[in-house]
């Protein structure tokens, strides 16, 4: 008699392993802006630039539609999902609302091991800031910016606020490249990550917050002087 249980897709750990890396570099491509927003992703083109199957690349594309990176047009295909001014102040606003309660929660409960944690991602962050002018060491600040904003908040015992602001977090970063890289006003990003951790380092909760909001707020700022690069998108 046949079984009734449906076969899972992709359960090899070999085939799983091919939609992941497909995943990561589709990922990294869109957020870097690679693979502009708007454009349509045609499978039959972009598996040979990948190097991988029709199937493995519509996985992928399929979890880059749970992070709201790509969209589904049905019979049109997928398309890099479109950036506005309007989508990245509504990001911007709930990351301020998330990350201040985060960082409140952290602050009061954090021990000084967690300060510890917090000193060696500030150092190595400001190290990657000395060295942002130039291109080649744009991803390294990247992934110590990521960690530093991890650490401030790790203390904080919910894991949902956590997974909503790493969610955000990777959504405003197609708008953080634009503004840090395109410069259109001037920022003091190192100045800013200072005030954010000396106040953090001194327990002070509403320093701490205020300066994490100006300093989410900036970014939004910052694009809003140059509504050009966010039009049809």
């Amino acid at each position: 008699m046949p079984s009734s249980t449906p076969k899972a897709k992709s359960t090899h750990p070999e085939a799983k392993t091919l939609v992941e890396a497909a995943y990561r570099r589709l990922h990294r491509d869109i957020v870097e802006g690679l693979l502009v927003p708007g454009a349509k992703l045609r499978v039959e083109h972009l598996k040979d630039n990948y190097g991988v199957g029709a199937g493995t690349l519509r996985e992928a594309l399929s979890l880059l539609i749970s992070d709201s990176l790509v969209i589904n047009q049905g019979q049109r295909g997928f398309r890099v999902a479109p950036v506005s001014l309007e989508d990245f102040e509504d990001i911007t606003k709930t990351r301020v609302m998330l990350e201040n309660e985060a960082l409140r929660q952290s602050i009061a409960l954090g021990d000084e091991a967690w300060e510890g944690q917090l000193l060696a991602a500030f150092h190595l962050l400001s190290k990657a800031e000395e060295r942002l002018a130039d291109s080649a060491e744009r991803d390294e600040w990247e992934e110590r910016n990521r960690i530093f904003h991890e650490v401030l908040i790790s203390a904080c015992p919910s894991r949902w606020i956590k997974h909503f602001i790493s969610i955000l977090y990777h959504q405003a970063e197609r708008y953080r490249r634009l503004s840090l890289y395109l410069h259109p006003i001037p920022r003091d990003v190192h100045a800013e990550h200072q005030g954010i951790f000396d106040a953090t380092m001194a327990r002070d909760a509403d320093k701490a917050c205020s300066v994490m909001t100006e300093h989410i707020l900036s970014t939004f700022r910052s694009l809003q002087a140059l509504p050009e690069m966010l039009e049809e998108k």
